[in-house]
């Protein structure tokens, strides 16, 4: 995604109570998202990609390896994995 799609969901982002990132490549979504909302993120690799994609390796080490604070990773190509860890999430916020 580029920087003026990102921030064209700025405001959704800023409300969000949990993100699901999903990226290939790099995997610098997540670390962007990371920057810019307090909410808990969850990244998801994908095997998709090119170069030196490596079928999800590359994003998923650059994930794990991710500066912003508040990242939680998932295998490569898990989004089922990422949608229950949210659901958890917002369930434990619904609890309190």
């Amino acid at each position: 995604m580029s920087h003026h799609r990102l921030l064209a969901e700025l405001d959704t982002l800023l409300d969000a109570e949990v993100i699901i990132t999903i990226a290939g490549m790099e995997g610098a979504l997540a670390t962007a998202v990371g920057g810019l909302s307090a909410a808990p993120i969850i990244a998801v690799p994908t095997s998709v990609g090119y170069g030196a994609a490596l079928e999800g390796v590359t994003a998923l080490l650059a994930m794990h390896a991710a500066c912003a604070a508040g990242i939680t990773v998932v295998g490569i190509d898990n989004g089922f994995g990422a949608a229950m860890a949210a659901m958890r999430i917002l369930d434990l916020r619904d609890r309190s």
